[in-house]
């Protein structure tokens, strides 16, 4: 089934979810989700205290319309700079003095800091470890989001807004004939040459900007987003590379000039032909609607022409 298919009907079946949460009376009374860890939370109504230990549950609770019920964020996140910052290697207690109802983390926090769920829990805190690990899930997370805070029909709006603009790039690179698109190595990991797993939301957003992902035989790297890809695979390609997309931040802080500079890359198409982009690794690694930022940015890089028209249109 194509992604585009696919996509389509899972928005037809948590509309349908939606639309049943209003219609059974159980519902109305206690709602039971289940978190990434697969732990269980039910709760009776709306969280209104929470803190929110990831930047991609700040940015989609802010779109969510849900700002108020933020009490406080982590450290490197600069969202909402007017609010307490705390971090999940802190005292718990630090946290436990801010009241929170809910504490929002990812499964890394988890595995690598039980001892804080512990302690939050022991004080009747509510956790929830939420991180959607490809795009098949980011809706099922959105409306996850909506059903803590009470904003289950904005959570709604925002997948029918997610799925219009894809529609919208996909209109635009429509334009482009499926002869002319570009094949692109997409670096995670500069240092260890790493790229992205298939499945993952950085390949996501190359695939929807139109690029073809040259390294789609990479073995994921235990369950995470990344997958390995060593230099000699790589340079095995060099001659069918046209772009060397590679993204930048904390993860990969890497430059043009590293990667021209790398030993053997002289060999690779895109970096005889300068074709070496970087792109801001916060926008195609977080679950957030900044990933159709980060593939209209990629598809203008790819395709200017078709992105003129598109503009112009």
């Amino acid at each position: 089934m194509l992604a585009g298919q696919r996509l389509s009907l899972l928005l037809i079946a948590w509309s349908l979810v939606f639309i049943s949460s209003f219609t059974s009376p159980s519902m109305a009374e206690v709602t039971v989700i289940t978190d990434s860890d697969k732990r269980t939370l039910v709760f009776k109504k709306p969280f209104t205290r929470i803190i929110s230990l990831y930047p991609a549950h700040t940015r989609n609770l802010m779109d969510l319309g849900a700002t108020d019920a933020i009490i406080a964020t982590g450290r490197s996140d600069d969202q909402l700079p007017n609010l307490a910052k705390v971090h999940f290697r802190d005292d718990p207690e630090r946290l436990i003095a801010l009241r929170p109802d809910l504490v929002l983390i990812r499964p890394m926090i988890s595995r690598s800091y039980p001892q804080l769920i512990k302690r939050l829990q022991q004080v009747n805190i509510q956790v929830a470890s939420l991180q959607p690990s490809g795009i098949d899930e980011l809706l099922s997370y959105w409306t996850t989001l909506g059903k803590l805070t009470g904003k289950e029909q904005e959570s709604m709006g925002l997948i029918s807004l997610f799925s219009q603009r894809r529609h919208d790039l996909q209109q635009q690179l429509a334009a482009v004939p499926e002869t002319q698109r570009k094949r692109v190595y997409f670096e995670a990991i500069h240092k260890r040459m790493k790229t992205f797993a298939p499945q993952s939301m950085a390949m996501f957003v190359l695939e929807t900007a139109g690029g073809i992902n040259m390294a789609a035989d990479a073995p994921q790297v235990r369950s995470t987003n990344i997958a390995a890809y060593s230099k000699e695979r790589i340079l095995a390609k060099a001659d069918q590379i046209d772009v060397f997309l590679a993204q930048q931040g904390r993860m990969n802080p890497v430059t043009i000039e590293e990667i021209r500079n790398e030993a053997g890359f002289a060999m690779i198409k895109a970096v005889r032909e300068n074709q070496i982009f970087l792109i801001d690794e916060k926008l195609v690694s977080r679950p957030t609607m900044s990933l159709l930022d980060a593939a209209a940015i990629i598809m203008e890089i790819l395709y200017p022409e078709a992105t003129d028209r598109g503009a112009s249109t």
